[in-house]
């Protein structure tokens, strides 16, 4: 695995699921403060995974599987704040997301975990951190931030 977090602007690169943790560990040390995280990825490319695998390391003990019909999960980890964990997918208006109040959640100081930012892309603020996950032809997974 390749890694270069000394500064929020990085790639990480996971050659297999065993190095998922290590990858987990260096992007949440990447993040530092910053509490909103935009996942770009095509459908199967991991985010899910990922954002799972910050869950955990975070100390989440609930399941962590993507909030596709509920859009949003709230994980309550042994000790800190809240994790949110949005899935927008099935957002077709932005106003969906404004009525149920998504602009709280990111102002909340809470971590918001975000899957299929673009549909939600005029609520963001300013300092998201933007993260995209791409598929080498061997499954290598290609983390950019």
């Amino acid at each position: 695995m390749n890694t270069d977090n000394s500064s929020l602007s990085g790639e990480i690169i996971i050659s297999g699921l065993e190095e998922l943790p290590v990858g987990a560990s260096a992007l949440l040390k990447a993040l530092g403060d910053r509490k909103v995280v935009a996942f770009d990825a095509p459908m199967g490319a991991g985010k899910t995974t990922l954002i799972g695998e910050m869950c955990r390391q975070l100390g989440v003990d609930d399941d962590t599987s993507s909030p596709t019909f509920a859009i949003v999960n709230d994980y309550q980890p042994s000790a800190g704040d809240h994790v949110y964990h949005f899935d927008c997918y099935r957002i077709e208006d932005p106003r969906e997301a404004e009525d149920m109040g998504i602009e709280d959640y990111f102002y909340s100081g809470s971590l918001c975990l975000i899957e299929w930012p673009d549909r939600i892309e005029e609520f963001l603020p300013d300092d998201t951190v933007r993260v995209s996950i791409s598929v080498d032809p061997d499954g290598t997974r290609r983390i950019t931030f």
